[in-house]
């Protein structure tokens, strides 16, 4: 089955927010995007869960995703945050990303409200007849308190700027049940299973680690891509102690925050109610860097 979407496989990295003296950091904003310019990253995606949208305010959040899409400039695809629990912001926010020249709107299930399944479909109906922008589903009930059931999903496919999905249930039973259900371009939403969606039909990743190693993180995808399971398998080895150790330490993004940090590549402060990781967690966050051969 040709997939909708495909404009989004390979990597997209979910984009940490620099903040400076409890501002954006703009120009540190500026300095990531052309770092995975220089990287060859796919696509970017500001104003997810690593880039703090939940502690950002509205006029900050539209002015993150176009500062953004200004610096991007067309040299890299830009998958902007554009969800919310309340639809009617829904649409503002993803308006304004398409206003701005996002590739994509990256919209989460709706939080804390806890829609029924109707409720998901009619906030997604409602953004996309608002919208032209190709929207990604981001299914993430670990955070958002309820699950987008995969014949819902496969309702809210149908509709016709819907393209991708950004699959987070950490299920390989409800992945294989999208991918069967839909047309949709699925995208692993958890970095260490990565490679076990690839499998499934997967079409790449939206990555937290890919701040710090992207060329490694689409190394892993070229070669499976390529029908070379056995070096994939190597790439996913080497990059499951960053997964598993560096970002279960804390609550992301807090570690990878404090991992640029280290790397030299400072993005400031996280804001409350997260917190810097302790003494000790950063301890064993160098230990990490270090196996992996970026710190010395």
């Amino acid at each position: 089955m040709s997939r909708k979407g495909q404009q989004f496989a390979g990597l997209t990295v979910a984009l940490v927010t620099p903040f400076k003296n409890g501002e954006v950091d703009e120009a540190g904003l500026r300095k990531l995007v052309d770092w995975h310019v220089e990287m060859g990253t796919d696509c970017v995606s500001p104003m997810g869960t690593t880039g703090e949208s939940p502690t950002t305010l509205h006029d900050e959040h539209e002015r993150i995703v176009s500062i953004v899409c200004e610096q991007a400039a067309g040299r890299i695809k830009v998958m902007a945050g554009t969800g919310s629990n309340n639809t009617v912001e829904a649409v503002r926010l993803t308006k304004a990303a398409q206003k701005a020249g996002a590739t994509g709107a990256l919209m989460v299930a709706p939080y804390y409200n806890k829609p029924t399944q109707e409720g998901f479909f009619q906030h997604y109906k409602a953004v996309t007849e608002a919208c032209n922008l190709p929207v990604i589903l981001y299914n993430i009930p670990g955070r958002t308190a309820k699950n987008i059931e995969p014949d819902t999903v496969a309702r809210i496919a149908e509709l016709s700027t819907v393209v991708a999905i950004k699959e987070s249930t950490g299920s390989m039973d409800q992945a294989s049940q999208v991918i069967a259900l839909t047309d949709l371009t699925l995208l692993s939403g958890d970095d260490s299973l990565t490679l076990p969606m690839l499998a499934l039909g997967g079409s790449g990743v939206v990555s937290v680690v890919g701040n710090i190693v992207p060329r490694d993180v689409m190394a892993m995808l070229k070669a499976f891509q390529s029908g070379n399971l056995k070096e994939a398998q190597v790439w996913h080895y080497k990059l499951f102690p960053l997964c598993r150790d560096l970002l279960g330490l804390a609550t992301n993004p807090i570690p990878i925050k404090a991992a640029m940090k280290l790397l030299g590549r400072d993005t400031g402060e996280v804001r409350l109610p997260l917190t810097p990781l302790t003494a000790g967690e950063m301890e064993s966050l160098g230990a990490t860097l270090r196996r992996y051969g970026l710190l010395k």
